[in-house]
């Protein structure tokens, strides 16, 4: 049985299982989703350059708290107007918003810094893989956005491209992966964020998706508020914050790019084309990172990464593609 939102659910417009949306998971890919699909990845790129830096500048939790904490008060702005006149309805949200903060916000934030104090960065980008497989699967079972067997194949070409350039083009290095505690954490993010998305295409939400992303970070922010105070006073390794410009300036670039820009992008993106395809975007990630490394830190560019965007693009484009009549009437 499809799941249905209410009609006076401004977050998606209503739809039945016989008449897709325009851009359903039963249908093509608009312009407009295209755009966001390479959009997206853009700004989370900018995390992945300040996971590196932040270690030795700012504790996880300090991390978390203070990019959720700035994105909150920077959309609010716009948000404004809309929650004000929605005041009524904020409270009844409140179970919902927590639950998708811890999830998105916190699990999705402080332990990927965390993890990445003892695990290797292909590990980490490895285990992320299996993010948008949990996705799927969570949209088939719960969402019921069943992709076809083309679908599929795109899934299988955007993650083999993926493991490509994790592993440099070296096949034989699986086998010499070795997993450690960090590991741990970071499979616990990958399941976080597949719950997260598919619970924020599942529960109905009478705000925009800007309101909407304004409550859960707001309530993300507040959960971890306790534990980043919890975190400076325990005088462990990497749980003091060095406060400077170079901080500050962390704060703000991942809070106006990963933090505002890419997920108010992505909630917008997922109510358009379902939670499934708009997980492929988490396979362009490390592409974009790689080329902001280059432009922004003069790391090089490898064959590797060529070869890796060559197969990556074909399984998004299968993976977005309209089934075919026949296909539908499987």
């Amino acid at each position: 049985m499809t799941y249905q939102l209410p009609r006076t659910n401004p977050y998606a417009a209503p739809q039945t299982a016989n008449t897709p949306s325009a851009d359903s998971p039963l249908t093509a890919i608009s312009p407009l989703s295209w755009l966001l699909i390479f959009f997206i990845p853009a700004f989370w790129a900018v995390n992945y350059l300040i996971a590196r830096r932040a270690p030795a500048l700012i504790a996880p939790n300090a991390l978390t708290f203070a990019r959720w904490g700035l994105a909150v008060i920077m959309l609010a702005l716009f948000a404004w107007p809309e929650l004000k006149a929605k005041r009524h309805l904020i409270w009844a949200e409140r179970w919902h918003a927590l639950a998708l903060g811890v999830l998105g916000m916190w699990i999705c934030g402080s332990w990927v810094y965390i993890a990445a104090r003892t695990t290797a960065a292909n590990n980490i980008a490895l285990i992320y893989a299996l993010s948008p497989v949990f996705i799927v699967l969570g949209a088939a079972i719960f969402l019921n956005e069943r992709l076809r067997k083309r679908q599929w194949l795109g899934v299988l070409f955007a993650m083999f491209g993926l493991v490509h350039v994790v592993i440099q083009g070296r096949w034989s290095a699986i086998a010499q992966t070795q997993f450690v505690t960090g590991d741990l954490w970071m499979l616990g993010c990958a399941i976080a964020w597949a719950v997260y998305s598919v619970l924020l295409k599942r529960w109905p939400c009478p705000f925009s998706p800007l309101a909407r992303l304004v409550l859960i970070a707001a309530a993300g922010t507040l959960f971890t508020l306790p534990i980043a105070l919890l975190e400076a006073a325990s005088g462990l390794p990497f749980t003091q914050t060095v406060w400077s410009w170079q901080t500050l300036g962390l704060i703000v670039a991942v809070a106006v790019f990963p933090s505002s820009g890419a997920y108010l992008a992505y909630g917008v993106l997922q109510k358009r084309i379902g939670a499934a395809r708009t997980a492929l975007v988490l396979y362009l990630g490390p592409l974009y990172a790689a080329a902001l490394a280059w432009f922004a830190l003069g790391e090089p560019l490898y064959i590797y990464h060529a070869i890796g965007l060559v197969i990556i693009l074909p399984g998004i484009y299968l993976a977005s593609q309209a089934p075919s009549p026949s296909e539908n009437k499987a």
